[in-house]
């Protein structure tokens, strides 16, 4: 088959770059999934309990990992910034994983333990009490809002096929740990441990 034959197929060449393109992704994706270091979690790292788990989704619902990133880059100068570069065993219990890359404000990779929960309550009240230049909306609703939709159960449950292994005291505990508890002090827990697994190894 020659060269030009291929250019002058539209059809033709839309199905031979699929096709390069399917292989090179599979070439460089499938071996990871039989590699420790990306389906192992690191020393320590636990999957998140209850309170943490509905601060996860309280994340992911406002939009933060669309201006947060959650991966260190392992770059001198982002090492230098955040703290050691992000590792996949890091990940093993996020799903699904929000590494990203926008950067509107500070990566989160390694926030766990760098604030106060005071701090962190204050920031999302009102960011610019506390960083007078943010343009990070505030989240006030979050301190009304309950933590418990009703659901953790049946999602930690549905974790457990994935392999999270929470046992079934801890399941049952859920409801009971999320009893009072705010959106904002939810999304606080999740923020907290961000990162704090792997400063343990360290």
């Amino acid at each position: 088959m020659k060269h030009d034959a291929i250019e002058k197929n539209i059809g033709l060449m839309i199905v031979l770059i699929l096709l390069v393109v399917s292989v090179g992704g599979l070439v460089e994706i499938v071996p990871l999934f039989f590699q420790k270091s990306t389906t192992e979690p690191v020393a320590g790292l636990k999957p998140y309990n209850a309170l943490q788990l509905s601060g996860r989704d309280v994340y992911i619902r406002e939009g933060c990992n669309n201006c947060h990133s959650q991966m260190i880059r392992p770059f001198r100068a982002e090492t230098e910034r955040y703290g050691h570069y992000s590792v996949a065993g890091e990940f093993v219990y996020d799903r699904p994983h929000l590494w990203g890359s926008k950067r509107t404000g500070p990566d989160l990779a390694r926030v766990g333990g760098r604030y106060t929960d005071e701090w962190h309550r204050i920031h999302l009240m009102n960011p610019r009490d506390l960083v007078p230049e943010s343009n990070m909306p505030g989240y006030p609703w979050l301190a009304r809002a309950q933590a418990d939709d009703g659901y953790i159960q049946a999602k930690m449950r549905a974790l457990n096929k994935l392999g999270h292994g929470y046992p079934d005291d801890e399941i049952a505990k859920a409801p009971e740990e999320l009893k009072g508890k705010t959106e904002m002090d939810a999304l606080i827990a999740y923020l907290q441990v961000m990162g704090t697994s792997l400063k343990k190894v360290q």
